[in-house]
């Protein structure tokens, strides 16, 4: 017990932590880019590669930054910019490994969209439905697939610093669970039944 506690002292000094501080090149990345960012698609291999990769949470201090500010902005830019058009963008798809995505809530007064960080799935439940799917990833694919059409989630507010929960539904509910997929490395090509070009 006494050596467990030593090395969880230990890698907490060493800054190691499940909420990494974002590096120089995020920081970069998100400072540097255009107000509508590069998108990554699976038809270059080193972004295919990235949008496998499994997300990270920010950290407190990286909730409350100026970048995390700019890249809600940027972010929100990004998938309402025409040449995009969508209705959810994962932090993944920018270039950013990170638990963040902006989802247009059409489950809300003028369908705005809103920005979760550190966005998890807690629950599904319901009956589920098939739709037909996009992805700004996948470009000139479409795909049905099988979601709930229910979920509860979860995510910090970058304000308050706090974790709320709530459950979605309907659309907007397939919407998270499309983006929220994304954080994990998985694409919706994975969970279709079938895929046909648009």
């Amino acid at each position: 017990m006494r050596r467990l506690s030593l090395l969880f002292l230990l890698l907490s000094l060493a800054g190691c932590s499940s909420h990494p501080a974002l590096s120089k090149a995020e920081k970069e990345l998100i400072t540097g880019s255009p107000d509508v960012m590069r998108v990554l698609t699976v038809e270059d291999r080193k972004d295919s590669l990235f949008l496998r990769k499994t997300a990270k949470d920010f950290s407190d201090r990286d909730l409350n930054s100026e970048e995390f500010r700019a890249l809600a902005r940027k972010m929100v830019r990004t998938v309402t910019d025409p040449s995009q058009d969508g209705v959810g963008i994962a932090g993944p798809q920018v270039g950013i490994c990170r638990r963040v995505v902006a989802v247009q809530r059409f489950d809300k007064q003028d369908e705005p969209f809103e920005v979760y960080a550190n966005v998890r799935i807690d629950s599904l439940y319901g009956p589920m439905a098939i739709g037909q799917e996009g992805c700004l990833s996948v470009p000139g694919k479409r795909g049905t697939v099988p979601r709930w059409t229910n979920a509860v989630i979860s995510y910090k507010d970058p304000a308050t610093l706090q974790t709320v929960r709530e459950t979605v539904s309907g659309f907007t509910a397939v919407i998270f669970q499309h983006e929220t997929d994304h954080l994990d490395g998985v694409l919706y090509t994975d969970k279709a039944d079938s895929l046909f070009v648009r």
